[in-house]
């Protein structure tokens, strides 16, 4: 089963990015090497669609998070080694040696640089191969299959003609005889399992790079269950990108799938939304998650409808944007895909009444779909009250506490539907009315 998102959505949890200050991706991204980076890019792009696969990645993870290592490898070093084994070769000594005293004569009468290239190659190679075996020795305990994994390196790394590779003398000048063998034979019979040791060291790269980042949030991991289940559970769910991010705790089941959430603007809805998408995200990446605990149904996507803009060039305005949005995400629903959906302020584009009748209407008819978790924020509060009489919907919001005429977010979830009507009290408290009065009689 694949899990789906599209680009919307992933601007608005501003999951991507590896130049973007903010985004989820640059928060993971302390790989050191160039593989890596692709890697975690990759997974990224590719969530997994599988309680197995994910719960395997996360015990992984968790190893690395807890064995607290640092990146045994020199970045360079590893390159070098990549670039090497990427060249190709021929698997005939002979002709490689051949070749090799050509490039070594051209060295000579034209500064040819090949040949110096090929040494400095080699001896990488052979260091990275050194500390990829003392590495690979130090990795005790590791979760199954992981350790499976390890075992089948470290027989590529203990078989005797790496080991003799190992045992070259890199501040000696190498014989041509035996610099053509491991030419030949890195290039060409060792080839694919030297590719397995260079997927290894990525694997590794990204392993320690998004351990560390955990044990410095103090992110936690979330177990995946089977799609059938319909669980979405969090306690202390935060947004992973924001220092000082108050957590809280979340709650979805097959019974009552369906969370409508109320608060004034600024209260923290729109937050507490990206901070349960980014999340779900993380968890079908195997990957930690800003939460001390999480557990959740494999879905098959997420879709959400935070930051709609206008479309000039179709001629779109902001609500008929809005409308496709729903349209889009009705359609996915419609499918029988399991999927998590989440809509803030609907209908944000149209007047109080419209925007009212949509929200109930669209609320009542995404509740129908109770394979899907459905997430939809408001702040017209007369809609969660005739929403009463369904049975799936859990009513929250986040509360405005008000001291004298100042208010306070606590961006705290309580159960239950706000009251909180401050809007004109900010309006009052930024002397707008006053600068208009004076405006007018001046």
């Amino acid at each position: 089963m694949s899990f789906n998102i599209d680009k919307q959505t992933l601007d608005e949890l501003n999951l991507m990015g590896k130049f973007r200050q903010g985004s989820v991706y640059h928060l993971f991204n302390r790989t050191k090497t160039r593989g890596g980076e692709q890697l975690l890019d990759k997974m990224f792009r590719h969530p997994l669609g599988s309680s197995d696969a994910i719960n395997e990645r996360s015990r992984i993870f968790h190893f690395f998070q807890q064995a607290g290592h640092t990146f045994p490898f020199d970045a360079l070093q590893v390159t070098f080694m990549h670039e090497y084994l990427d060249t190709g070769g021929s698997r005939n000594a002979a002709f490689t040696m051949a070749s090799l005293l050509v490039i070594k004569s051209l060295a000579v009468l034209t500064r040819d640089e090949r040949y110096k290239e090929i040494i400095q190659r080699m001896h990488a190679t052979i260091i990275t191969l050194n500390k990829c075996r003392a590495f690979v020795a130090s990795l005790r305990h590791a979760p199954e299959p992981y350790a499976g994994h390890i075992a089948a390196i470290r027989d590529i790394l203990e078989s005797s003609q790496v080991k003799d590779l190992s045992n070259i003398d890199i501040y000696q000048s190498i014989p041509m005889k035996t610099l053509s063998h491991y030419d030949s034979l890195l290039k060409g019979k060792l080839r694919q399992k030297m590719g397995s040791v260079l997927a290894f060291i990525y694997e590794t790269d990204v392993y320690i790079a998004v351990g560390s980042v955990a044990a410095e949030k103090n992110f936690g991991y979330a177990a995946a269950l089977p799609p059938e289940a319909n669980v979405f559970s969090a306690k202390d769910l935060r947004h992973p990108c924001l220092s000082k991010a108050v957590g809280n705790n979340v709650m979805m089941e097959k019974d009552s799938n369906v969370l409508f959430l109320t608060g004034a603007n600024m209260a923290g809805k729109s937050t507490l939304m990206k901070s349960i998408g980014i999340g779900f995200y993380l968890a079908h990446m195997g990957f930690p998650v800003a939460a001390s605990g999480m557990e959740f149904s494999v879905r098959e996507g997420l879709y959400s409808s935070i930051n709609v803009a206008d479309n000039i060039g179709l001629g779109y305005s902001h609500f008929y944007a809005e409308v496709v949005r729903v349209k889009q995400a009705a359609l996915a629903a419609a499918s029988g895909k399991r999927l998590l959906l989440m809509f803030d302020e609907l209908f944000k584009g149209t007047n109080v009444k419209d925007a009212y009748d949509g929200t109930l209407a669209v609320t009542e008819g995404f509740a129908g779909f109770r394979e899907c978790l459905f997430i939809v924020s408001t702040h017209i509060i007369e809609v969660g009250e005739a929403l009463k009489e369904l049975d799936n919907i859990r009513f929250a919001y986040m509360p405005t506490i008000m001291e004298g005429a100042h208010p306070r977010y606590t961006y705290r979830l309580q159960e239950g539907i706000t009251e909180d009507r401050q809007g004109m009290m900010i309006i009052r408290n930024e002397g707008i009315l006053e600068l208009l009065n004076f405006s007018v009689s001046g």
